[in-house]
């Protein structure tokens, strides 16, 4: 939600200048996000300045700009308020002669990755605008990468860049140092009160909790899109909205292919009809769009994030459309798999591990012995899952560049703590969302589809068309993957042969995607 460069040693006086918080010397500059969800402020009281930027909230017009003297009680109260803010905000504070503190929110809609050079600061929420200070390639985050094995961690596979996670403070005085808060504890499941056999208190507590997270912002319908992909997650998310806001609220997905596509066509066309969606409906079919096209911003050497998805570029131009109706903000549902997961995110995802071989034949030896490193370096448990808060950092960069502001209700305080409570049954395959969806007089398929509608089959048919011939340029150009010890061209040849032929297996070969990317992403960060 912001750019920043900032020289410690900078002139104290800042001020607005109609695009940005500056110093009069400029060695210190702060640029906020413009967006009609976002607003910014700063105060200073003579000695100490602070800079806020943060998600508007509800029912308060928006902060005024200019940069507004204060006493230091009031400075003070400003600072212990924006540390309490409840919804996604960034704070900076400068103090002459003291290192400068840069401090996160626990609701995180946007990433922000920092940098440093000469004693400068710099940070953005769009990872390539620090392409320029990539040292190197990090091999724990890389290798977490190529075995699909994600963290949450102030990490990322560049050397010199870091990310600033939820409630960390970076502080920067010429070296860089970021610092963990303490875990949030979360609830454990209970009983319902008097058994509630029909659960009508749990789907109205469930509707509640969504309406409480719609609510944390200025939503305007009007300017509102829902990601309605048809699944559960996206469809009660996207459904309450619609009953909220009759007539309004338009959609948008990614069209699948595979067996999947009919089912999801249908079912929905089904919550469209039942439900009081608005007129307009943008589908973007993937039957022709395979990804790593010659249009793709990764295969053209643009240095794209590798914790942007392969989908990167269907999502660019979906997002794109979003625009084009003169939206300017996306409701999702993500975050509404770790809502209703069977027990702790951690403990699911350690099982998970454990079930998984991470024997690779692709994987170099430095990646091999990093293996079992992956868990060094975490973030604390946070009010939402790591994996859902990655996910947020990884949707939010696409939507930003097309103008279109995130909204992820399942990552809101309310419907985590009502997850965190859940008794098992409420979490098995989903039946919260199941039998919400069947509260809006939707069919038996709608609510239980039969098939799986993902991008499983656009996944294999573009690691066969396109992915192959990259692969095949890793072998025989090289990749700085190889030189550093994190590929084995031999184990890859032999993939790359596998992939040619008919022996392709999912859960093994699509995560090859993952030596695409992260070879791209290394060749444009580095080069």
């Amino acid at each position: 939600m912001l750019t920043l460069r900032i020289d410690p040693d900078a002139s104290p006086v800042f001020r607005w200048d109609g695009a940005a918080y500056r110093t009069e010397d400029d060695r210190a500059r702060v640029t906020p996000y413009t967006h009609p969800m976002v607003e910014h402020l700063a105060a200073s009281d003579g000695a100490r300045t602070a800079v806020i930027v943060r998600e508007r909230v509800p029912g308060r017009p928006a902060a005024p700009a200019e940069l507004v003297p204060v006493t230091p009680a009031e400075f003070d109260a400003i600072t212990s308020q924006a540390r309490r803010w409840p919804v996604d905000h960034v704070l900076i504070e400068f103090t002459p002669h003291r290192p400068v503190r840069v401090t996160a929110g626990a609701a995180r809609s946007t990433p922000l990755f920092l940098a440093h050079q000469d004693g400068v600061l710099h940070g953005s929420w769009d990872m390539a605008d620090l392409a320029p200070f990539a040292g190197g390639i990090d091999p724990q985050e890389a290798t977490r990468l190529l075995i699909y094995r994600p963290r949450y961690a102030t990490g990322t596979p560049f050397t010199g860049i870091h990310r600033l996670t939820e409630r960390a403070t970076a502080t920067f005085s010429g070296d860089l140092v970021i610092t963990y808060p303490d875990p949030v504890e979360h609830a454990e499941p209970r009983d319902l009160a008097g058994g509630d056999a029909d659960g009508a208190d749990v789907l109205a507590a469930f509707v509640a909790g969504i309406d409480t997270a719609l609510d944390a912002r200025p939503i305007d319908p009007a300017a509102t899109v829902a990601h309605l992909t048809g699944g559960l997650d996206s469809g009660s998310i996207g459904t309450r909205a619609a009953h909220r806001w009759p007539g309004q609220i338009n959609t948008a997905t990614l069209v699948v292919i595979g067996p999947g596509r009919p089912q999801q066509i249908r079912r929905r066309w089904e919550m469209r009809d039942k439900v009081p969606f608005g007129p307009q409906d943008l589908r973007l079919d993937t039957r022709d769009r395979l990804l790593f096209g010659p249009g793709c911003g990764r295969v053209r050497g643009e240095p794209v994030s590798p914790y942007d998805e392969p989908l990167y570029e269907l999502f660019t131009d979906l997002n794109g459309q979003i625009a084009s109706l003169g939206a300017h903000t996306l409701i999702t549902g993500l975050g509404g798999d770790e809502m209703v997961a069977v027990g702790s995110e951690e403990s699911a995802r350690a099982a998970l591990d454990k079930a998984q071989s991470f024997d690779l034949p692709w994987l170099g030896p430095r990646a091999r012995a990093a293996i079992e490193y992956g868990d060094v370096g975490i973030a604390p448990p946070a009010m939402a899952g790591g994996i859902t808060l990655l996910a947020a950092e990884t949707v939010a960069p696409p939507l930003l560049r097309a103008g279109v502001w995130p909204v992820h209700p399942f990552m809101h305080r309310a419907l985590i703590e009502l997850g965190d409570q859940l008794p098992f049954y409420w979490r098995e395959l989903k039946q919260l969302q199941r039998r919400h969806l069947a509260t809006f007089g939707l069919s038996h398929d709608a609510c239980n589809p039969e098939l799986r509608e993902s991008f499983a089959e656009l996944v294999e048919e573009s690691l066969r068309v396109n992915g192959l011939p990259l692969l095949h340029r890793i072998l025989q150009d090289g990749s700085p993957l190889i030189e550093e010890g994190l590929v084995d061209p031999d184990g890859l040849k032999t993939a790359a042969a596998e992939l040619d032929g008919t022996a392709y297996q999912e859960h093994f070969h699509s995560k090859l995607l993952e030596v695409i990317t992260l070879d791209q992403a290394v060749r444009a960060f580095l080069s």
